[in-house]
């Protein structure tokens, strides 16, 4: 084991402990099929282990998509002092570090059921293939919300023993929900991406890109709607859905100029997204007669 203590402060960073919009953005949808399997308030354990599974397995994921953009990085302005890239952390260091964070991951996984251990396998597969796609399809985002979605079937297995069509739903417009925002994240570096070969949906979508984010965003609405309707949701879970749509506004209203930083602060905003759904459920859960 190469890993040493001096070196933490790199693997933070490496993991972006000190940013962590990604650790956000993976669970609140874990939090809404939680809550959507239990009907109210997730089991303790449930919660914990997925709860740091996030963190866990979102900081993996870091750490090989790094790896994986090591040779890139240094040519995109805002990834060019990435640890890395900076020769703070060694690419050996790095394919330590995920593995340990991969252990981690395991060893909280095998507190659940035998179900959700299996569907754990897919959730590495995807976590690790991921980085890669930005090289062989213009797509690479579906990939990433399949990765970040399949925590959902994960948590509602784990809590309700079974993954009903609306599980499914909820999968599916978490998919296309990171299809949306990544876009926006994408937008920052479109440039960048175009000129060192590097695809995605924002260079895919071209002069179409807010048109087809919006109506992305659009269905991911009507999609929850359907998923609360399935499972018997209150109004106050629709207001969260309510309180999204206007987020959603703000964020075009924003981007209506593609400027970068308003591309990546509309990309972040999609923290509280996630946050007022979450918060819809709850408050219905709470308030249920």
């Amino acid at each position: 084991m190469q890993l040493s203590l001096q070196n933490i402060p790199h693997y933070k960073r490496l993991m972006r402990l000190d940013k962590p919009i990604g650790i956000y953005l993976l669970f609140w949808p874990t939090l809404w099929a939680l809550m959507l399997a239990a009907q109210g308030m997730p089991p303790v354990l449930e919660l914990i282990v997925f709860t740091l599974g996030v963190v866990v397995m979102r900081s993996a994921g870091c750490v090989i998509n790094d790896y994986a953009d090591r040779h890139f990085d240094g040519s995109v302005k805002r990834t060019n002092s990435r640890p890395l890239v900076a020769g703070d952390v060694t690419e050996k260091e790095a394919l330590q570090l995920f593995a340990l964070l991969v252990g981690v991951a395991f060893v909280l996984v095998l507190q659940l059921s035998w179900q959700t251990i299996l569907l754990s396998v897919v959730a590495l597969g995807l976590a690790a293939c991921y980085p890669f796609m930005k090289r062989y399809t213009y797509l690479p985002q579906a990939v990433l919300g399949a990765a970040y979605g399949w925590s959902i079937p994960m948590a509602i297995m784990a809590v309700y023993g079974d993954i009903p069509a609306w599980g499914w739903l909820l999968f599916i417009a978490n998919l296309l929900w990171t299809i949306a925002y990544d876009t926006l994240y994408a937008m920052v570096d479109r440039d960048d991406d175009v000129i060192i070969g590097i695809k995605s949906s924002a260079i895919l979508f071209g002069r179409f890109d807010k048109l087809i984010v919006g109506t992305l965003e659009v269905i991911v609405l009507a999609m929850l709607a359907v998923v609360f309707e399935l499972t018997g949701r209150g109004m106050l879970a629709y207001v969260g859905l309510a309180a999204a749509a206007v987020l959603f506004m703000h964020q075009h209203y924003n981007i209506r100029f593609r400027d970068r930083d308003a591309c990546f602060k509309a990309f972040l905003d999609n923290h509280y997204v996630g946050m007022v759904v979450a918060l819809g459920l709850a408050a219905d859960y709470a308030f249920a007669l």
